[in-house]
């Protein structure tokens, strides 16, 4: 037997070639003496020749490579597993076993290196002849490979049949021994290149290449070409000198050098080490306070505070108090569509074109006309990277206006100073080395995603509240109340004569632009007491009144009384059994669109158009259609800390509350948001 190392097409299945390294073994195994010593052995009526035993291999490869016993054993397993050696008294466990197992080496043309690939026609003909010997008992796979193969080659079927039938006849012409040998040669060959269902596919390593990579082939014209293209732009490349190249690395090595675990230690202590998780506690990505040295890694460069979450949520807070907070939600929304799943990407680009860069958008950036050309084009075919330039350009707006301000701000030195610095914990030993080490489990990734995406959850609603709808028990100052509605006051009705309103409790206070009132309302309380009597009608529609001035109805007259006195104690507080109405309640009453959704600004008059004009200013009245908006609106109220609000659940006030005038005001007017509908600016 001739054993040949050649390079059997390796290079073209590089992800095999540790192939080569087997074979090279297998030649070292078969040596007549430096290998393993086989001899002939019998195995049931036959007497095999050239078998070896599975400890006779394990402890050549031992010696051999001087490892241990499982790496030998492992190494032994793979030989067999790729078919290089193949078992003769269990040809379906290609393992080795290290006892007195026969085994056998495979023929060199049936090496998995061999450029000549298992066909479904040898194989077919492998399963006739079986099919034939044992008369129709196959295992269950091989019956499901050969009707398949029989549907497949049909048209060779025939063929298959009669070469089937030579191949077992001339079999049983061989020697016993020889018979036995080839059968169990053929089965490992097949098992190796046939899986059965449950075992491991060990030559599964994808599709060959096209081409060799270490072919070398004839450089054409447009190589050369190629390549002093290549050459003229390496020429103009501006170079570093050594010097300067090594002093940045020099610097870089300083800034981190204390932000570096291996070099610094980390504080407490070394998590792997210690299994203490204080270390992972300290420095998880939303905590509420971190360390000191986190803080001041976000001063050394734009990117390491864009590069952890927390310093994004920090410089967030300091874009909102500069009006410019849009820039970095848009960054994180591209970061996001860059980085999310593929089916999500059209869906999230339109979000963000509609948040963002649309005419007249809820938070427009500003980017200037080249950029905004280039992403509005891209964007009729989306993909990750379609944002990318609107995203750099903001990136370095940030980086170069934003960030140094930043980190002279108030906000990045108050952190800084919250900041703690962990101090080191030393380990105990322990005078017991025999004593049961505590171990702490890591804290499971799931849960921390879920805390992440809570603590994000609860940051985006913190802006705006929609839940606590509230009413104001005692008078709060600097407050005033906007309402939109379809009906202009007049300028000479500022502050009506008689006041009409439902049926209610004594001491109940409602504001004005409650479910009781059909029009506009614009009040402004300094110091004010607002008093009402029962038992009288609806109130006009527009009431305005001034400091320290009390409002009272009277249950005889209906009319509104304005005085000068404070209002008492008792008509102050509210009772408890109608401060809560449920908002799900609420609602069901069919009151969206009623003016109770009033949005609290600084002291303004109502006027139709939804724009804001000064209390003083009542002349002026400017005419223009009121828009039709969404039930988008803003709550905003300059409360004292000696003031007190209740949420409105009761169940009273509902039964209470028949009255509510149904034709109220339509939508809801945001004063402070420029929302642009039909070419008009709100």
């Amino acid at each position: 037997m001739t054993i040949r190392r050649g390079d059997q097409g390796q290079r073209y299945r590089p992800r095999m070639a540790f192939l080569k390294k087997l074979e090279a073994l297998l030649v070292e195994m078969q040596d007549p003496n430096s290998g393993i010593k086989m001899h002939t052995q019998k195995v049931m009526v036959a007497s095999i020749p050239h078998a070896m035993t599975g400890s006779d291999i394990l402890q050549w490869i031992m010696q051999r490579l001087q490892i241990t016993n499982e790496e030998a054993l492992n190494l032994g397993c793979l030989i067999i597993g790729y078919g290089y050696i193949y078992p003769l008294q269990e040809p379906k466990n290609l393992t080795l076993r290290p006892d007195s197992s026969l085994y056998r080496f495979q023929t060199p043309y049936f090496w998995p290196t061999q450029q000549w690939a298992a066909d479904d026609t040898d194989y077919a003909i492998y399963l006739a002849k079986k099919n034939i010997k044992r008369k129709g008992i196959l295992e269950e796979y091989e019956k499901e490979h050969y009707n398949m193969l029989n549907q497949k080659i049909n048209h060779k079927w025939d063929f298959i049949i009669m070469q089937a039938k030579e191949q077992y006849r001339t079999g049983k012409e061989r020697k016993k021994e020889d018979r036995y040998a080839l059968d169990c040669q053929e089965k490992a060959y097949w098992l190796v290149h046939r899986t059965p269902p449950g075992m491991q596919d060990t030559l599964e390593y994808g599709i060959d290449r096209a081409t060799d990579p270490l072919e070398n082939k004839k450089k054409t014209m447009d190589v050369y070409r190629r390549e002093i293209m290549y050459y003229q732009q390496a020429i103009m490349k501006t170079r570093v000198k050594s010097s300067v190249s090594l002093g940045g690395l020099v610097k870089y090595s300083d800034q981190f050098c204390s932000n570096d675990p291996i070099i610094s230690g980390c504080l407490p202590n070394n998590p792997w080490v210690s299994d203490d998780v204080d270390f992972w506690e300290l420095n998880a990505k939303l905590v509420e306070t971190p360390t000191k040295a986190r803080v001041e890694r976000w001063a050394l460069n734009f990117s390491e505070l864009m590069r952890d979450p927390k310093g994004r949520q920090n410089f967030q807070l300091f874009l909102k108090k500069e009006f410019s907070g849009e820039n970095l939600g848009f960054w994180e929304a591209c970061e996001d569509l860059k980085w999310g799943d593929q089916s999500k990407v059209k869906e999230k680009a339109e979000e963000i074109y509609k948040t963002f860069l649309a005419p007249g958008a809820r938070r427009w950036i500003n980017i200037d006309g080249t950029t905004m050309g280039i992403t509005v084009r891209g964007l009729k075919h989306p993909h990750r990277y379609v944002l990318d330039a609107a995203q750099t350009h903001i990136y370095m707006l940030m980086k170069k206006d934003s960030y140094g301000r930043y980190l002279k701000s108030p906000v990045y030195k108050e952190m800084l100073s919250k900041a703690i610095v962990p101090q080191e914990v030393v380990k105990k030993s322990s005078n017991n080395p025999f004593a049961r080490k505590h171990l702490r489990s890591s804290p499971s990734p799931v849960i921390v995603r879920q805390q992440e995406e809570e603590a994000k959850a609860k940051e985006a609603a913190a802006n705006v509240d929609i839940t606590q709808l509230c009413q104001l028990t005692i008078p709060v100052p600097h407050l005033a109340i906007y309402t939109g509605t379809s009906d202009p006051p007049s300028p000479s009705s500022t502050l009506p004569s008689s006041c009409r309103g439902p049926p209610q409790c004594s001491g109940h206070i409602i504001l004005p632009n409650s479910t009781g009132y059909s029009s506009s309302a614009s009040m402004t309380l300094n110091s004010t007491s607002v008093s009402w009597d029962t038992n009288v009608p609806r109130v006009k529609p527009s009431l305005v009144t001034t400091e320290g001035t009390e409002i009272s109805r009277d249950s005889d007259s209906g009319t509104c009384c304005i005085s000068q006195y404070p209002m008492s104690s008792e008509t102050k507080l509210l009772p408890k059994s109608r401060r809560n109405l449920s908002f799900s309640k609420f609602l069901k009453r069919g009151c969206l669109n009623s003016p109770v959704f009033a949005t609290l600004s600084p002291k303004c008059l109502v006027v139709t158009h939804g724009k804001v004009q000064p209390v003083d200013d009542l002349n002026p009245q400017l005419q223009h259609k009121s828009k039709k908006l969404s039930s988008f609106f803003h709550i905003k109220v300059d409360i004292p800390l000696e003031s007190k609000i209740y949420p409105i659940d009761s169940e009273e006030e509902e039964e209470n509350s028949h009255w509510a005038y149904k034709d109220s005001a339509k939508e809801v007017i945001c004063p402070w948001e420029n929302l642009t509908e039909g070419g008009n600016a709100g």
